[in-house]
């Protein structure tokens, strides 16, 4: 580890301490998030797709351990704990049997595996909170405080370097005393309330938010162009923010206004929309050039997403990946290639400008989003406890069916 990245602590002790996230940021440094461990987890048979809590923590901790390391590898500067969804009220949702564990055990174990990898590099532990169901029952600030007291106090015991309120649909305050950064599951639309996105960013910055941005629900041109109004909003403020961005590791053109969990594909077709490293390389070209420097990914960006986007940035950054070692540059392995033509593509010019075939020959082009349109309060979204029943799933199939008549209807 280099001195340039360390510095003395203040008690003066001797000991060296890696700098914190504003730090980096103040000085001009990209910082690179990590990816999706909901979904990498979840193909990998240890996150059940639904409830998507991750009490794989405390289930199986080594594959919670190397996916953080093959993060790590790949360029990440952050080991975000895996708590998504680790909120009590979340654990207990529909008869998940995960309440048995319960949110601080999980929190303490996603903690303890964020702080071992971290520290095999330079790398920072953040504390993800995650937002509550009790906010979509309506349940009221007090509820929803609650459950967010609950997951912090397990970070701030374990004094992570910076809080990630991630995936929120509204603003979040901030009253920790932790670096704290916020960002927002929305697109250039706003929010599902009718706030601006511009807006959402201002107030955020007035919360008490230190880094503000987007992830997850679009995929990366909608969540630069957003944040492209977050900054324009700030500056017209007079605000001064550090910007994040953490996008889908998935295309999303034809996603509606709450993104993807809307389009049909959701959540196990969808791999025909994945990013490929290409796609990465222009998308962290893009967040630089709009002044992003926090940049990672989120639901479906794997390590080999992330090591791309370190690539394409390694000249600001002054290095390359451990990952890259075997890789190279634009495919550069592809010179030891047998097929002569493969060894042709060894080059930016071809990757950068190539169009990539779906492979689908009857897909369609785009979807038609589902468009419910329900939000916090709506009688779908309220919180049980108790399994959906046979009538609920009838309900809401019942549901589904006449809105996807008035979209047709609508076309």
């Amino acid at each position: 580890m280099s001195e340039d990245k360390l510095k003395l602590n203040d008690d003066k002790t001797g000991f060296l301490r890696k700098r914190g996230i504003l730090e980096r940021l103040d000085a001009g440094e990209v910082v690179i998030g990590d990816g999706g461990f909901v979904f990498a987890l979840e193909k990998r048979g240890y996150v059940r797709a639904g409830p998507w809590t991750p009490e794989v923590n405390v289930e199986h901790p080594s594959a919670v351990r190397e996916l953080h390391r093959e993060f790590l590898r790949a360029g990440s500067d952050v080991m975000q704990t895996f708590t998504f969804y680790a909120s009590d009220d979340k654990l207990a949702n529909r008869g998940n049997s995960a309440v048995e564990i319960g949110c601080q055990a999980i929190n303490q174990a996603a903690c303890d595996i964020a702080f071992e990898i971290a520290n095999e590099g330079d790398a920072l532990v953040c504390g993800g909170v995650s937002q509550t169901p009790a906010y979509l029952s309506g349940k009221g600030k007090e509820s929803c405080q609650s459950e967010f007291e609950r997951q912090i106090e397990i970070f701030l015991k374990n004094d992570v370097d910076f809080l990630l309120a991630e995936k929120f649909m509204a603003p979040f305050l901030n009253a920790t005393g932790k670096a704290t950064a916020v960002s927002l599951c929305i697109g250039p639309q706003g929010d599902m309330h009718g706030i601006p996105t511009g807006e959402c960013a201002v107030r955020l910055a007035h919360a008490g938010a230190d880094i503000i941005g987007i992830n997850c629900h679009f995929g990366p041109d909608e969540c630069v162009e957003a944040c492209r109004l977050m900054k324009k909003a700030l500056d017209a403020a007079g605000i001064q923010k550090h910007l994040m961005v953490q996008p889908l590791g998935y295309l999303t053109p034809d996603a509606s206004k709450q993104g993807f969990i809307d389009l049909p594909e959701f959540p196990f077709a969808l791999e025909p929309r994945i990013l490929t490293r290409w796609d990465c390389h222009k998308f962290a070209r893009d967040a630089y050039n709009a002044g992003i420097r926090y940049i990672g990914g989120c639901c479906g960006v794997e390590p080999y997403h992330i090591r791309a986007v370190a690539e394409e940035l390694a000249k600001e950054r002054g290095k390359l990946p451990s990952a890259s070692e075997k890789h190279g540059p634009w495919g550069e392995g592809l010179k030891l290639h047998t097929k002569p033509w493969v060894r042709a593509r060894a080059r930016r010019e071809y990757w950068e400008n190539l169009k990539p075939s779906s492979g689908r020959p009857f897909s369609c082009s785009l979807s038609r989003s589902d468009n419910w349109g329900v939000t916090a309060g709506d009688r779908y979204l309220l919180q049980k406890r108790e399994n959906t029943t046979n009538e609920e799933m009838e309900d809401v199939i019942r549901f589904a069916e006449l809105n996807k008549q008035a979209v047709i209807g609508d076309h």
